[in-house]
């Protein structure tokens, strides 16, 4: 099957980053507000690679006393996938998207909507990486399984994105040293940034926080962290934009 070209997929990837049919609600908290809770019961960091999505879920699961979900990044085939990415694009695609609903399940089931919970990833990323990595044919069968599992997973409350450039993603994942990691490549990351911009351009499922982070250091500088949560308190709909005092 001749392959499509990337422009095309994305416009496809557009279509479904649109709106679905309401799922039903995340059970409501029991607990009353305090003055410094977020007006949230389920918040999702988005970004690519190494922009600094774990950190900051740890911040504020840690501020907010919320239940931190966190991806599990020890797949078995990532690292032949950064080697030979047609060799190893499938198995990592599939045990990714099982993993990640398992784990959304899990929430559910388990009903910590009861607390603000905070995770490093919302369950429709991973179409990002589906269609950037998957042939046509690897493509249809994904598209099936994951036309089954999306439908009873929640939708976040708000989406907090955090953009950066190529270098400054490069510079994190170096620091960080993940053996599995070593093998990103640089154009493979590029390609990357811009399927996550593409998407998220188009997304309308729950309010989008654009945060750039290159100029931001949560954990070093806690005015910057501060001046997050500040928007945070905030009632968004929409895509909003958030420019930091450094960054102006």
């Amino acid at each position: 099957m001749e392959a499509r070209s990337r422009p095309a997929r994305f416009q496809t990837l557009s279509r479904s980053a649109g709106s679905r049919p309401a799922a039903d609600p995340a059970p409501q908290r029991t607990s009353s507000l305090s003055t410094d809770a977020l007006p949230l019961h389920y918040l999702a960091v988005d970004g690519p690679i190494g922009v600094g999505k774990t950190t900051l879920v740890e911040m504020l699961a840690r501020r907010f006393e919320g239940v931190k979900v966190l991806e599990d990044v020890e797949n078995p085939f990532l690292d032949k996938f950064y080697k030979d990415r047609p060799g190893g694009a499938f198995q990592t695609q599939l045990y990714f998207l099982l993993s990640r609903f398992k784990q959304q399940q899990e929430i559910v089931q388990r009903e910590l909507f009861n607390r603000l919970v905070v995770a490093d990833y919302p369950f429709q990323k991973d179409r990002i990486f589906a269609y950037l990595n998957l042939s046509d044919d690897e493509l249809l069968i994904y598209d099936k399984l994951y036309a089954m599992l999306e439908p009873q997973i929640p939708t976040p409350d708000l989406v907090l994105y955090l953009v950066a450039d190529v270098d400054t993603c490069l510079a994190r994942i170096k620091k960080r040293q993940r053996s599995f990691e070593r093998n990103i490549s640089r154009t493979y990351l590029a390609e990357l940034i811009d399927a996550y911009n593409h998407y998220y351009h188009h997304y309308d499922r729950a309010p989008v926080l654009v945060v750039d982070t290159r100029d931001l250091n949560f954990p070093a500088r806690p005015d910057d962290f501060e001046e997050l949560v500040a928007q945070l308190k905030k009632p968004l709909k929409g895509t909003h934009y958030y420019l930091s005092r450094v960054s102006r």
